[in-house]
């Protein structure tokens, strides 16, 4: 299990459009994130004593210094989730090679050199992981062609990658806002905690990774976390889960000889020119 925490804050709805800098009830509505909901998730992991990865767009680094500088005291891994939350992909080369660089500007000015990075909306271009390589990245948690770790192989080194997928996300079961309008769903967490609980069972059982995303502007609320502490409870009493930072697992990835190799699929790239060992069934979790 890897608990992931997207700190969003207000980079997802500025994304959308600036003109929400000048709309009190939607900064207020991200807010609760950095203000609320990520002491109340650093108080829920101290309890079990478990480290987590916080992705932090540059801009909420920029905005809420020290909630960033909090985590980190906390010994918690902060990634990189671009600067301002846009969708690589529709990005030109040069914005996002200055939005990957004002990223990693605002993280050192706090003193963090990240090694992983998700890309905002799980919308990565055709040039992101090259780039990544390129500066010594570990990992990306962005594709979700798997439910197993592998290693991606780019132009410019190898990354290891940590799918996610939607069905751990917590934007299907919690994300609502009018306008601009992210999502229409307020489930009740017992719902969201059958979801991922089943999923957890399912992937113990076959060996795969568990990438939960969760963002403490949704997951923040007190039944939310009340769900989430039963889930981290849950897991632990299997006895054979462990939980880990996304670091670690790329490191086990990046060290296991049996780990399988895959190229980017796009159209570009058909899946009988991946590389590698499909048939492994190495468990690095």
């Amino acid at each position: 299990m890897v608990l992931t925490f997207d700190v969003d804050a207000e980079s997802c709805v500025l994304a959308e459009d600036a003109k929400y800098a000048d709309h009190p009830g939607v900064m207020s509505h991200q807010a609760y994130g950095p203000q609320v909901g990520v002491p109340r998730i650093l108080a829920l992991l101290a309890e079990f004593n478990i480290k987590a990865t916080f992705f932090v767009p540059g801009r909420t680094a920029d905005t809420w210094p020290h909630v960033v500088e909090a985590i980190a005291a906390e010994g918690h891994e902060i990634a990189h989730h671009s600067y301002a939350h846009r969708r690589l992909v529709d990005m030109s080369a040069d914005e996002e090679r200055r939005d990957f660089d004002d990223a990693m500007a605002a993280l050192g000015r706090l003193g963090i050199v990240p090694v992983g990075h998700r890309s905002p909306l799980s919308s990565p271009s055709v040039r992101t992981a090259n780039m990544l390589a390129q500066h010594g990245f570990r990992y990306q948690s962005t594709l979700m062609d798997d439910d197993r770790p592998y290693l991606l192989d780019t132009t410019d080194g190898v990354l290891a990658e940590l799918p996610p997928h939607w069905i751990l996300d917590d934007f299907p079961q919690y994300a609502f806002l009018p306008d601009p309008v992210i999502g229409n769903a307020v489930e009740s967490p017992r719902k969201a905690l059958e979801v991922w609980s089943l999923e957890m069972a399912a992937m113990r059982d076959l060996g795969c990774l568990f990438v939960l995303c969760n963002h403490p502007f949704l997951s923040g609320r007190p039944s939310r976390v009340q769900a989430l502490r039963e889930l981290i409870g849950t897991t632990l009493d299997y006895g054979d889960v462990p939980i880990l930072t996304a670091a670690e697992v790329a490191e086990r990835v990046h060290a296991d000889p049996e780990s399988r190799h895959k190229r980017l699929h796009t159209t570009g790239t058909p899946a009988d020119q991946r590389i590698g060992s499909e048939h492994s069934t190495s468990n690095i979790s």
